[in-house]
């Protein structure tokens, strides 16, 4: 149902975030190495 519908986008959502976090702290970290 719509519950757990939502439920799973919940959890879609804070896995695109924590990626998204991880790629952005690696671009700064290449950066400061160049």
């Amino acid at each position: 149902g719509e519950g757990s519908g939502a439920c799973l986008a919940v959890n879609i959502v804070r896995s695109a975030l924590e990626c998204h976090a991880r790629m952005a702290s690696f671009a700064e970290a290449g950066v400061s190495e160049k």
